[in-house]
């Protein structure tokens, strides 16, 4: 069920990640940039690159949201039934559980978010020259040249990403479902599920927004001219 839920969700919204990726990198060519807005990079993206172009990495998404949300949903419940043995919701358990289960996945989601993002901006690289056409990588070829050791650059990152989002998240989501319950029957219906995933996740993405931006330029191929970042103080200083 992880398998067929994550795969179909990360399709689902992989255009708005792309372009989420490349707002995130945004680059000033001629004294500007490349997006004014979200709008504007999702119509060029499908102007310059294709419709299909929005969905560009989408194979190292899918072949890593199997292991990566297999790992983090066993890793909440089993830290939810450790530390709520008497069955009542303590929130500080809830939201220790939710932080473990997001550093847990880091192990598979660091690698498959490093080569995401390479494919990602390859495009706009190559059309805007800061990249040549014969340079293109496919995801094989970005796994053979980072190594295993490389295909973990930025991991600090991304546990400062994952692991509040997943503490408030799961927590938020425990508590929020419980508010669509019918109180006949006892059940949840699917609008109520989706809802309740919504109204936990949205909050929880936005305050984890300032880390996945550092994630994502710190895990970008640098180019030729530009000076590489040297970790996490030195991105977010350069940023603000």
């Amino acid at each position: 069920m992880a398998a067929i839920s994550g795969s179909v969700g990360a399709a689902a919204v992989y255009p708005i990640d792309l372009v989420k990726t490349r707002m995130q990198n945004q680059k000033i060519i001629n004294g500007q940039k490349l997006y004014k807005n979200s709008i504007d990079c999702f119509i060029k993206v499908v102007k310059g690159e294709s419709f299909f172009g929005l969905y560009k990495g989408l194979g190292p998404q899918l072949i890593g949201v199997t292991p990566e949300k297999a790992v983090e949903l066993t890793v909440n419940d089993l830290m939810r039934n450790w530390l709520l043995t008497d069955g009542n919701s303590h929130f500080i358990f809830e939201l220790i559980a939710g932080c473990a289960a997001g550093g847990s996945q880091v192990i598979f989601t660091n690698p498959v978010e490093i080569i995401k993002i390479r494919l990602q901006i390859q495009g706009e690289n190559i059309k805007n020259g800061l990249l040549k056409a014969g340079e293109r990588q496919s995801g094989y070829e970005i796994f053979k040249e980072l190594g295993l050791r490389r295909l973990y650059y930025g991991a600090s990152a991304c546990l400062l990403r994952d692991v509040p989002f997943s503490g408030m998240y799961f927590t938020g989501y425990a508590r929020v479902k419980k508010l669509f319950i019918n109180q006949e029957s006892g059940i949840i219906s699917s609008p109520g599920l989706l809802m309740a995933g919504a109204l936990a996740g949205i909050p929880a993405a936005a305050l984890v927004t300032p880390a996945d931006v550092i994630k994502t330029r710190l895990q970008a191929k640098q180019n030729v001219n530009e000076i590489p970042y040297t970790g996490i103080r030195d991105c977010a200083r350069r940023i603000w």
